[in-house]
């Protein structure tokens, strides 16, 4: 007989299920504690109260109304967020699985690369066309079939800039991290969490950043939808403006910019300051940077108990999600293929993906030239020449201006602190916003809205080539800028060696979204209508406003068509060209 003597307490505490220890986990919560959880809870409630709104019923055939009153605000604040948020989880998904598919396999990248140049040049407005008639017939007599219509038009504003930012920080990932992943033998599941996700979690945070402000720019285009010749509206901030502009009311056109701006300085605060604050702990670098940005709620979230709490709630799910992972194999053992058949699968890949496009383009051709001919591309051909110059004049001037103020903001935490808010506000503010402006402006100074509709066109682009340049500058080490101070390497000298080999892959980044998002606001920027008075500027992106608006599918096919073509063409001559620098000699 033995006599068995229990003296490891810890041990027998970490046996006790959770639930058992939950009363006196609960009995340590301290103010913090009761604050976040009041938060959350009035978080879900208005989440639940506002989304009962999308799943009214709806009749397509019915007059369109919206509700301009300013009490109306508030509401219509709360559902464009909720949209704003379901567009950023669909591109976050979205991201990550196109990003893996075309930095890992060598056929892919080969159509889904092109694929990402042609859907991000493809306006909004042409995804709104099918959209709109598909998520209808989806869910008939339904307001969620609005909903998702909308939802997805945001994220076609939303998800190719993050695509792009990820996609490079994969296929630059700096070597010392791949030969921890192989040496340590993790699971490509655990390669994907543990090293490619923080490695690229700095830029994937200010391209979401930007991406949100992308979806703002396009609200009033996602909520107040005009498809042949049918009008739909949904109750959000974008229609209010919309239909304020329409009625040519200044002072409702204003409570419309207050309210985005709350909006956007709330978001800012409540959840991008904190995430580009977390985001810090991702840098490569060797010694602890002087100083780090902070957030109030980050601080509050740190102190809380319930963060942890839920990790240790939600701690078996990730177990069982990483023994899941196993099945898809090591990160230690390569892929071996023998060259024949590797030629072997180059040729049969190429051969179905081209004919799968050839087929495409001919049924394209076949349906314009049924119904227009194919001389329908004369014309958007030429204007698209007009809204290229346009596009290269602004993105030449975007990169003077605005890369040394993103590098000077990127090394200072302190600035960051400062000019996030402005930043954001500024790259959220939708174009229609100043349309009331915008139209006294031109017709007081005589000044072209051919010229005047690159101003507007730069308040949806420009903002890229910042917000990736600050990304960059971010990601540059504190060791190697410290190492910059104390050789004395400055002016000319210290942007040779350090800042654009550091930035140049976030440029090269903002740079090809920059230009893609030049394309798509031009739709938005080269008609300009207040009131009564409209102004229409020579260029491919007023001939496909004007197209979509009278449901002409054959002119606005060719016009997103040549759209594509023009983009496709300067990122191969240009940015992909760029990209490949990039990766091969500017990567840290």
């Amino acid at each position: 007989m033995s006599i068995r003597t229990d003296n490891r307490p810890a041990e027998r505490a970490e046996r006790t299920p959770l639930v058992a220890r939950l009363p006196g986990r609960l009995s340590r919560l301290s103010w913090v504690d009761a604050a976040v959880a009041a938060a959350v809870l009035v978080l879900l409630y208005v989440v639940l109260r506002v989304g009962h709104g999308t799943t009214v019923a709806f009749n397509t055939h019915q007059n369109v109304h919206v509700d301009t009153d300013p009490a109306q605000l508030p509401y219509d604040a709360a559902r464009s967020l909720l949209r704003m948020f379901a567009a950023l989880a669909v591109s976050i998904v979205f991201t990550f699985g196109y990003a893996c598919a075309a930095a890992k396999s060598r056929r892919l990248e080969r159509i889904l690369v092109p694929a990402l140049d042609i859907l991000q040049s493809v306006p909004v407005l042409g995804f709104l066309t099918v959209a709109v008639t598909g998520f209808i017939a989806l869910f008939p007599g339904s307001m969620l079939g609005l909903e998702c219509a909308s939802i997805f038009a945001i994220f076609t504003s939303q998800a190719w800039n993050m695509t792009f930012a990820f996609y490079s920080s994969l296929t630059s990932l700096p070597r010392e991290l791949d030969e921890l992943s192989r040496s340590f033998g993790f699971t490509r599941w655990m390669r994907f969490w543990k090293v490619e996700v923080p490695a690229g979690m700095i830029g994937l945070v200010w391209n979401g950043m930007m991406s949100f402000g992308g979806g703002w720019f396009f609200l009033v285009a996602s909520e107040a939808i005009s498809v042949n010749n049918q009008q739909y509206a949904l109750p959000g901030v974008g229609s209010y403006a919309g239909a304020a502009i329409t009625d040519g009311d200044l002072g409702k056109v204003g409570w419309a910019i207050l309210t985005m701006a709350v909006m956007v300085i709330g978001v800012n605060f409540l959840f991008w300051r904190p995430l580009t604050a977390w985001a810090e702990k991702f840098k490569n670098e060797q010694s602890e940077a002087s100083e780090v940005q902070r957030s109030v709620v980050l601080d509050l979230l740190r102190r809380s108990h319930w963060p942890r709490l839920l990790g240790r709630v939600l701690r078996p799910v990730g177990r069982a999600l990483s023994t899941a992972g196993r099945v898809l194999g090591r990160d230690d053992r390569p892929l071996v293929v023998g060259r024949t058949r590797q030629r072997t699968g180059d040729v049969v890949f190429t051969l179905v993906a081209g004919g799968l496009i050839v087929w495409g383009l001919l049924d394209l051709g076949h349906y314009l030239h049924d119904r227009t001919g194919l001389g329908v591309f004369g014309e958007p051909l030429l204007l698209g020449l007009a809204t290229l110059a346009r596009v290269v004049v602004l993105v030449a001037l975007a990169t003077v201006v605005w890369v040394p103020i993103g590098v000077k903001i990127g090394f200072s935490p302190r600035l960051t602190r400062i000019a996030q808010p402005v930043v954001q506000i500024l790259a959220s503010f939708p174009a229609n916003f100043l349309f009331p402006l915008a139209v006294w402006f031109f017709l007081r100074t005589g000044l072209s809205i051919n010229i005047g509709g690159t101003l507007l066109m730069a308040l949806g682009a420009q903002w890229y080539i910042l917000f990736n340049t600050i990304a960059g500058a971010m990601a540059i080490p504190s060791d190697l800028r410290e190492a910059m101070d104390d050789l004395g390497v400055t002016g000319r000298q210290r942007w040779r060696r350090l800042i654009i080999p550091g930035i140049f892959p976030s440029y090269v980044t903002g740079g090809i979204t920059a230009s893609g998002g030049a394309w798509n606001a031009s739709i938005v920027s080269e008609v300009v209508t207040f009131g009564g008075t409209t102004l229409t500027a020579t260029g491919l992106g007023a001939y496909i406003a004007q197209a979509t608006e009278s449901g002409d599918y054959p002119h606005l096919l060719a016009g997103v068509a040549v759209m594509s073509l023009y983009v496709v063409g300067l990122n191969r001559l240009v940015w992909r060209r760029l990209y490949r620098l990039a990766e091969t000699r500017y990567s840290l």
